[in-house]
């Protein structure tokens, strides 16, 4: 029988990366108890209903009472808050770790509100669908996937070592990163693709209702690819551009003058620029496949 990691674990947010992460516990036996704590008494009766905490409620801080690892799996947006409102009640020596995709604004709003002995171990399972909801997670979202764990210089290694072995058991590959190195990358790997798809579909959206038929009629692949993207979880969506805006503006103005570049190609019917430009994109796309990174599970779509 599996040595449990944690006596009990506490979710603040029950969402697809939470109830998905639970079922992981549950399944391996990795904590004696799982508790969360959600908005809506609706939530928690529908994750109580389908097994994979012990207890449930509206009270994140009833929650995380004698918690030694606290998971927040809210939007980030609402990270300051529920960290203000159970900093008090969390235990010495109990570990605080995230799911979100912005780490560095999400550290300084957590780190402010945790009392001295708690461990923070930010955290990012690059993995999701397009669906939200504790009736949406499953214990195989994570595997062959990447977790980005981003703490401070300094933090306690067995906290981190103990956050470590939980992505591991989910199937995860696990690397540590710096706080602002981690919310550049995924500027570009995840949040500037979602912002465009986003961009996309609303641009099919405005259009004339005969032509927005024909275009949901006879869409091909790459737009069926953006409405998926552009399907996920709004109010998520909402908080990881406010929050991580300085990367993804930063990034959002490198593409659109790369973006010029490619309609002055276009216009002068400069066909070696587009072509030496799909030829160096297409090399990225060997690099993905060469790091066993296209294998996209038929309902991913990581943030």
């Amino acid at each position: 029988m599996t040595t449990p990691l944690f006596n009990r674990v506490a979710f603040i947010g029950i969402g697809l990366i939470g109830s998905s992460l639970a079922r992981v516990i549950k399944r391996d036996g990795l904590a004696g108890a799982v508790v969360c704590a959600t908005r809506t008494e609706k939530t928690a009766k529908t994750a109580l209903d389908l097994g994979i905490v012990d207890a449930a409620g509206t009270d994140a801080a009833a929650a995380v009472a004698g918690a030694d690892l606290v998971v927040l799996c809210a939007p980030v947006g609402a990270t300051a808050a529920i960290a203000a409102a159970i900093g008090p009640h969390l235990k010495t020596g109990a570990i605080v770790t995230d799911v979100g995709s912005v780490k560095e604004p999400v550290i300084a709003a957590i780190a402010s509100h945790l009392p001295e002995g708690v461990h923070l171990v930010p955290g990012h399972p690059i993995a999701g669908t397009e669906h939200s909801g504790p009736e949406a997670g499953f214990a195989e979202l994570f595997r062959n996937h990447w977790c980005i764990l981003t703490p401070e210089p300094g933090t306690d290694t067995d906290a981190v070592a103990k956050v470590t072995r939980l992505w591991q058991a989910a199937g995860m590959t696990v690397e540590c990163m710096d706080a602002h190195h981690h919310d550049r990358v995924l500027a570009i790997t995840s949040h500037l693709p979602h912002l465009i798809a986003f961009a996309i579909v609303g641009t099919a959206t405005g259009m004339e209702d005969d032509t927005k038929r024909e275009v949901i009629k006879f869409c091909a692949g790459g737009f069926r690819d953006f409405t998926r993207i552009a399907a996920s979880d709004p109010v998520m969506w909402r908080d990881i551009f406010i929050t991580n805006k300085d990367a993804v503006l930063d990034i959002l103005g490198r593409f659109n003058d790369d973006l010029t570049q490619l309609q002055d190609a276009i216009k002068s019917g400069d066909g070696q620029t587009l072509e030496d430009w799909f030829q160096s994109a297409r090399e990225i796309r060997r690099g993905v496949v060469e790091l066993r990174q296209d294998f996209i599970d038929k309902k991913p779509n990581g943030d």
